[in-house]
């Protein structure tokens, strides 16, 4: 099991960093700033794109594996599409974690 938490919190940071720079850098940049765009920031798209399922796949790992209800389930895997949300469920889910390591 803590090598499913493990797999979980690295892959929930690194959804809430990419989805920061999604919303906060690609998307301002590119929709009011225009003429400064010129594709320089489409790589965080590209890897957000690639490692999102990634997460998606520890999220309903840990969930199966700690028997979780299907509403958290859900709100575990829609935790990654808004910036700040996995990284307070990756919080959460080192708080509770039984097996401190």
């Amino acid at each position: 099991m803590n090598g499913v938490i493990k797999r979980f919190r690295v892959m929930a940071i690194w959804a809430g960093v990419m989805s920061l720079m999604l919303w906060f850098i690609y998307m301002p940049t590119k929709y009011l700033l225009p003429e400064f765009f010129d594709e320089r920031f489409i790589w965080i798209t590209i890897v957000h794109g690639y490692t999102y399922p990634l997460y998606l796949l520890a999220a309903l790992q840990l969930c199966i594996k700690q028997g979780r209800s299907l509403i958290s389930t859900a709100l575990f895997l829609l935790a990654g599409t808004l910036p700040v949300a996995s990284i307070w469920i990756e919080r959460k889910v080192r708080r509770d974690n039984p097996y401190k390591g």
